[in-house]
């Protein structure tokens, strides 16, 4: 069996859909593989994309953003992982890319949370999603609402992937589920020229609705529950065994790989990245490294293959911004008011992967109070099961310090100097912002145990950040020596790009978006005269 088109996509997640739709607004004719059933992490994420410098749902909020302002957090924020020049490419087209997905069909709501929380609930949809206004941020550039939720119910990346594979199937992309890419094709010049890869295509209808299912329940729920992605991963290959036939699909201009990272391949994260192997893995099976893997075997390079994003959430309740987050030592490890992902890295870099939340009992009550207002059910469930089960309580601090395994002289200090920096009027001295500083004072005191460690109930996210390096004008896939490797294209976590050094909410999913088109662009401008065979 063989197929030909323009362009081949490999991957059909936020990348891979927008790399399509790219291509087909050029007028390639495209075909689209995906493993499963498309979406990737994208269809089970929060749907959240970090994009400002005015987007029309900023402007319909009445929220004031602008390129420099934009540009100055996203420095901090990203460093080194792209170019000045791309990070600015970046944030111009930040405003467009919203209105590009509006007209596509992806819905948005300009209401506004009026508390800083890790995911708002159903009631809003426009936030402050990373550490905008922590205090190391807040001195260089005003604090505004760039985390552009999709609008839905609950974890609403759905509602983001579904009108985009609708959109790009409209156009007139071939869209294959259930197939597999297995090898890149090379003609003699070394252009990558077509995909091999195993279809369940031609399997009996009911055959292919079986193992869409089983697909679908390996993303979600098997997400947070391993043994079932791995029961699900079985059924599905034995079904692949069975029913599965080669393919060769020849790509006449370029293949764009949007295959995901590697955080479900454990040998990896063991090889790359060890001290991240107990997370819950933020993504689907088909985040195995594959992509990576089939471009690096056409000659493609990887870079930060160590840098594992690990998500340590304290909000909501907002009330926790107020507490103190301290190591075993009783030091406090980072500003509280940082994004989960800074005090994921903060905890896994220094500290061992162990932090606690200290929390006085007017802290705690007022926390309790907002479980039923800001939460939705799951935030509610995970916050519940720390109060319940992670938590220890007594009536001194030197007696909940020693009760939990932490050194109580350390905390003593700890507290004594930010409750004289309150007294005293000077900065707190981990640099929280005035707004969330709060006395620590009330009996009895609370420490809830955040540490990373496997838990259904309180897991640790995490997703890896690194991938293949591409050339930052076109998205092409480079070799050692930098050059592209012709005909060959990638996007998303499979590659290099904005979020690449540090995560905060939306910013993987713009990141997506934006390589992912100008990807598709690119290899759609592909001449067809340079990969005659």
């Amino acid at each position: 069996m063989s197929a030909s088109a323009d362009v081949v996509v490999i991957g059909f997640g936020a990348a891979g859909v927008c790399a399509a739709i790219a291509a087909r607004e050029q007028s390639a004719d495209v075909i689209a593989l995906d493993r499963a059933n498309g979406g990737g992490a994208t269809a089970i994420s929060g749907g959240i994309i970090y994009a400002g410098a005015g987007t029309t749902v900023q402007q319909q909020a009445g929220v004031h953003d602008s390129f420099e302002q934009m540009l100055a957090y996203l420095r901090l924020e990203v460093g080194d992982a792209v170019s000045p020049k791309t990070l600015e490419s970046f944030v111009r087209s930040s405003p467009q890319m919203i209105d590009w997905l509006s007209e596509y069909g992806v819905p948005f709501d300009s209401t506004l949370c009026p508390y800083k929380t890790s995911f708002p609930n159903n009631r809003y949809y426009l936030y402050y999603s990373g550490s905008e206004n922590a205090g190391e941020f807040r001195c260089r550039t005003p604090p505004v609402q760039r985390g552009h939720r999709v609008k839905g119910k609950g974890t609403s990346g759905k509602m983001l992937y579904a009108p985009l594979a609708e959109a790009a199937v409209a156009l007139g992309v071939r869209f294959w589920p259930q197939t597999t890419a297995t090898k890149l094709f090379q003609d003699s010049s070394g252009r990558v020229t077509g995909v091999q890869a195993l279809t369940m295509h031609h399997a009996p209808a009911r055959i292919r609705r079986v193992y869409a299912t089983l697909a679908q329940l390996s993303a979600k729920p098997g997400i947070y529950y391993p043994p079932l992605r791995r029961l699900m991963e079985r059924r599905l290959r034995n079904l692949e065994q069975r029913y599965a036939r080669p393919v060769q699909i020849h790509a006449r201009r370029a293949v764009i790989v949007c295959a995901g990272g590697f955080i479900a391949n454990t040998e990896w994260v063991q090889r790359f990245a060890p001290q991240y192997v107990g997370g819950l893995q933020l993504g689907t099976s088909g985040d195995d490294g594959s992509g990576i893997a089939l471009a690096q075997s056409v000659g493609a390079v990887t870079d930060r293959m160590d840098n594992v994003s690990a998500w340590r959430f304290i909000t909501p309740p907002s009330a926790f911004l107020s507490a103190l987050i301290v190591d075993r030592r009783g030091q406090r490890i980072i500003d509280e008011s940082r994004y989960g992902a800074a005090v994921g890295q903060a905890m896994m870099r220094h500290h061992g992967g162990e932090a606690w939340i200290l929390a006085d009992a007017a802290l705690l009550r007022e926390a309790r109070r907002q479980l039923m207002t800001q939460t939705l059910w799951f935030q509610r469930a995970q916050v519940a099961a720390l109060m319940l089960a992670d938590s220890i309580k007594a009536p001194t601090l030197r007696e909940v310090a020693a009760a939990a395994g932490i050194d109580p002289d350390g905390l003593l200090a700890s507290v004594a100097a930010h409750n004289d920096a309150i007294d005293t009027g000077a900065a707190d001295p981990a640099g929280k912002p005035p707004e969330f500083v709060r006395r620590v004072s009330q009996a009895p005191f609370t420490l809830l145990n955040i540490s990373v460690r496997p838990s259904l109930l309180n897991p640790t996210p995490m997703l890896t950040l690194g991938g293949i390096r591409v050339d930052e004008r076109s998205g092409a896939v480079v070799n050692r020596s930098g050059a592209p490797i012709p005909g060959l294209f990638s996007a998303g976590r499979t590659a290099i790009g904005i979020c690449s050094n540090s995560y905060v909410s939306g910013l993987s999913i713009a990141d997506c978006i934006f390589a992912g088109r100008r990807a598709g662009v690119h290899a759609a401008r592909e001449p067809l005269e340079r990969i005659a065979r």
